[in-house]
């Protein structure tokens, strides 16, 4: 019986990423079609719903490469307008900041990746570095296999060891409970 729940369990682990990649792709078919059938209830003419929804495609492509560059006064001026109503203000802020750091468009230092022990010595634990004042590392240490959970510390610059994985191969590193490990090197790095 125990055989049969390890294996069922290994199955089940086994569709994860399978299961994760379909819904992303899901999710993207959801908003392309609820797209097409917004441009689409404007006429019954597929050439005209095609270049509406084209121009419409263009436009917010149009609009991602001013933003990426940072000169869209429209999303500034929504910006300004969020920034005076308190509780979206801060959860706007957040937001944003997040969806940079994981973007790669951080404007700050690059993003690092550290060790730390926890949750006792001797035990390493992968951190993304989300900010750093003086001495101290503001950490966010993921947890297995879902990297967008996990929970932010603060620390002393003596209690990390630099990485040099990639933010991309620590993420796989966690997403895959351990088994997709690029710098093995860097085990025999590690403090006993």
């Amino acid at each position: 019986m125990k055989k049969i729940l390890n294996h069922t369990l290994i199955g089940i682990l086994a569709f994860i990423p399978v299961m994760v990649i379909v819904q992303i792709v899901l999710f993207v078919k959801d908003r392309l079609t609820d797209l097409f059938q917004f441009v689409y209830g404007y006429s019954d003419n597929y050439l005209v719903t095609f270049l509406l929804f084209a121009a419409s495609f263009a436009t917010i492509t149009y609009v991602g490469s001013r933003v990426s560059l940072g000169r869209f006064s429209i999303i500034a001026m929504f910006e300004h307008l969020i920034e005076r109503i308190p509780l979206l203000s801060t959860i706007y802020r957040v937001t944003k900041k997040l969806v940079n750091m994981i973007a790669g468009h951080q404007l700050q230092e690059p993003r690092e990746v550290v060790y730390i022990e926890y949750p006792k010595e001797g035990i390493w634990v992968p951190a993304y570095v989300t900010n750093k004042t003086d001495d101290r590392y503001v950490l966010f240490v993921p947890t297995s296999p879902n990297p967008t959970s996990g929970f932010a510390v603060i620390v002393h610059e003596s209690k990390v060891v630099k990485s040099d994985m990639s933010i991309e191969q620590v993420t796989s590193f966690i997403i895959s409970v351990g088994a997709d490990f690029e710098k093995v090197s860097e085990i025999a790095k590690l403090p006993k």
